[in-house]
């Protein structure tokens, strides 16, 4: 072979293994894990489980649902953090597992969460009703319960899925505003774990997310007496919004959101928040979404979620400064 040929040839593997190389670089080249800190069926899996599948379809590689509930979501956060940065260990979280979490159980985490992890996007919300039960119980709305509790300090009980998480905050700061000595119950099991009690009156509210709680309220086990969403919700044109009952600030809008290790190479940051603003687009992904009762709500940018993401704790900062909770279950 002559000097020229040689040369050819060369040139031909190097472009050839250029373009090997670009497409080993191309993310992702292999499943990626989307760890979620509660079991399966759960409002936040349901999510996990639509944006994943969205995302299969638009990057060409599985997103699998992996559950890690437990410890307020730590041990979730925790793995997802300790994970190698390369964009294939994701965690899927809410507002209680990572903005209240962040605050309340700061000392029980072994890494810096703020400086650890990296928020994604947000990518849905789900309103939530504020329920009161049916059986035996005299209010039919929000007004007649304050009031109810007012007159009986220490006889009415309201359910919430653990000390710390946002309903039971929720309830505390009702509380404080409208002085009432309400009777917390604690069920780790969350919502499927008390609904029937709410249902049986052992229980007499709770805040729910609409989805669990459609079939109790169009039945007439329980009573919607407000949602917490910016305007009515029209499958349920007769439940007032907490604005309207003058309780704007009342009742966190439960949210959903991605978030990686902090170290992740922004571009892969990058490709994983495109992929999210064009699944969260899709017929397929809002069809689901209205299945399920659930509004999509992304974050335009990496800097947003970011911004998104640091608002969040700091109101948790404030709401939990403001009251004592007592973390003891």
């Amino acid at each position: 072979m002559n000097r020229s040929g040689s040369i050819l040839v060369a040139l031909t593997c190097l472009a050839l293994g250029a373009a090997a190389a670009s497409a080993q670089d191309k993310y992702p080249v292999k499943p990626v894990k989307m760890l979620v800190p509660y079991a399966p069926g759960g409002a936040t899996d349901i999510v996990a489980r639509i944006v994943g599948e969205q995302m299969r379809q638009s990057l060409g590689q599985s997103f699998v649902v992996e559950n890690k509930p437990g410890a307020f979501g730590i041990i979730a956060i925790e793995e997802m953090a300790r994970a190698r940065p390369d964009g294939y260990t994701l965690m899927i979280g809410n507002v209680s597992t990572n903005a209240i979490t962040p605050v309340l159980f700061k000392s029980k985490f072994s890494i810096d969460y703020e400086k650890d992890v990296v928020p994604l996007a947000r990518i849905a919300d789900l309103p939530s009703f504020f329920l009161i039960t049916s059986a035996n119980f005299p209010p039919k709305a929000l007004p007649e319960f304050i009031d109810y509790a007012r007159r009986n300090p220490g006889k009415v009980r309201y359910a919430h899925p653990g000390n710390g998480s946002f309903p039971h905050l929720d309830m505390e700061v009702l509380a404080k505003k409208e002085g009432l000595d309400l009777v917390n119950i604690p069920v780790k099991a969350g919502p499927p774990g008390y609904i029937n009690d709410l249902v049986k009156g052992d229980v007499h509210a709770a805040t729910i997310n609409v989805a669990t709680a459609a079939a109790m309220v169009k039945s007439g086990q329980l009573r919607a007496v407000a949602v917490n969403s910016e305007q009515r919700l029209p499958d349920y044109p007769d439940v007032p919004n907490m604005a309207e009952l003058g309780h704007p600030d009342l009742m966190t809008l439960l949210w959903a959101g991605l978030f990686a290790p902090a170290a992740t190479p922004k571009d892969t940051l990058e490709t994983l928040h495109k992929a999210i603003l064009k699944g969260l687009e899709s017929e397929q992904v809002r069809g689901a979404y209205a299945k399920q009762m659930i509004r999509p709500h992304p974050t335009t940018s990496l800097a947003e979620a970011r911004t998104w993401s640091a608002d969040e704790i700091a109101k948790w900062r404030r709401v939990t400064a403001d009251i004592k909770i007592d973390l003891t279950e």
